[in-house]
């Protein structure tokens, strides 16, 4: 998949979406935010760009990827943020992801203390708090990687900021907890508008709704049904819908009936995972968050990193996966290329790859196999 386009599909979306909120007249507390193109901190022609080594085997990883992005002469330079589980140091975090326009994460632990639960999760305040309000997956299968099922390729989408993690929960007596599931037009239209022009610039042929609208008829009906009045905007794309507990039992039978899976939040988190699962496991996908001023670039799933592994064993493919979609979304196309390339051919022809992803070798030594093929193919 070819990422060279996301900023320019951003704009685009932002763009007919504004006309679409002038022409309905939807009140001011929906207006949108200022888009800019590129992140704006970029000094003698380099980005800025914020890292976030996060727990369990993320701050190996970045090492890794500094070292791969040193290699490759990557005109990027990373502002180090170390995140606790405070309110305060994920604020610091937001503060820096907002001033350079994107980072590169790996997953924070959630807050321990009862007195600083600002939020329940330090990941979804970061999401909410910047706006990034998409979640793209690319879920695609790597040749050779033992799996249950070869040749997958579905992209899941996913709104990123409402839904169950809206994080509006209280205790109305002891023993009672009540929590709200939010759901709006507004967030369903822009996510709705953001998967069809993803699936019209890279010629996806159909898109899957997936809802729970037969139990949680008002606020998944409404997903549903905003989401199938954008569709009637495209008629070139074939649109179906799919209750979400049929999904997860058809995508686990079936696969690749799926090409684009729009979902909400809490589904598509589920469902994610569950295609990583079929995939190979949780070291191989990436997820990317999108708003309209800034971007995260994370594993798909918090498993790879923040499930503290032996050092040295865990596949470092998923991080660098996400690292060349970052390269893309800055406009780094040959480096991207470059990087995709030569861990495709680690993975899929040399047969370097870790032992949770079906091999032998250590994460360093497919680092080094990288790097290796990345001369190979400067020198060719």
């Amino acid at each position: 998949m070819n990422f060279k386009v996301f900023y320019v599909l951003q704009k685009r979306c932002v763009s007919t979406l504004a006309d679409e909120i002038s022409r309905h007249a939807i009140s001011k507390s929906s207006r949108l935010k200022k888009y800019k193109e590129l992140p704006v901190s970029k000094y003698g022609g380099r980005h800025i760009v914020t890292m976030i080594p996060g727990c369990g085997n993320g701050p190996e990883m970045m090492n890794h990827i500094r070292d791969i992005f040193k290699f490759i002469n990557a005109p990027i330079d990373f502002e180090v943020v170390d995140v606790e589980s405070t309110p305060t140091s994920v604020k610091q975090a937001i503060m820096s992801i907002r001033r350079n326009g994107c980072c590169i994460k790996g997953s924070i632990e959630r807050f321990t203390s009862e007195d600083e639960k600002l939020y329940a999760s330090p990941n979804v305040a970061i999401r909410k708090k910047l706006d990034l309000f998409c979640s793209l997956n690319i879920c695609k299968s790597y040749l050779g990687v033992p799996a249950r099922y070869q040749n997958i390729d579905i992209v899941i989408v996913r709104e990123n900021v409402e839904g169950e993690y809206s994080m509006l929960e209280h205790q109305s007596i002891p023993g009672v907890v009540e929590s709200m599931k939010v759901c709006t037009t507004y967030n369903s239209e822009r996510i709705a508008r953001w998967t069809f022009e993803f699936a019209k610039k890279f010629n996806r042929k159909k898109i899957s709704i997936i809802h729970k609208a037969n139990i949680m008829k008002l606020s998944d009906g409404l997903f549903l049904r905003t989401i199938k009045k954008v569709a009637k905007e495209y008629p070139n794309i074939q649109v179906d819908q799919m209750i979400v507990d049929n999904c997860c039992m058809q995508i686990v039978s079936d696969p690749h009936q799926f090409d684009i899976l729009v979902c909400p939040n809490l589904y598509g988190t589920i469902l994610c995972n569950v295609v990583c699962g079929l995939i190979g496991g949780p070291s191989l996908i990436s997820a990317a968050n999108f708003g309209y001023n800034c971007a995260a670039f994370e594993t798909a799933t918090r498993s790879p990193e923040s499930v503290v592994a032996e050092p040295d064993t865990v596949s470092p493919v998923a991080l660098i996966n996400a690292s060349i979609e970052l390269l893309f979304y800055l406009g780094y196309i040959e480096h991207a290329k470059l990087l995709r390339k030569a861990t495709s051919k680690t993975v899929e022809k040399d047969l370097v790859r870790t032992k949770d992803i079906g091999g032998t070798n250590s994460t360093t030594e497919m680092v080094e196999a990288i790097k290796t093929n990345i001369s190979a193919f400067n020198d060719a």
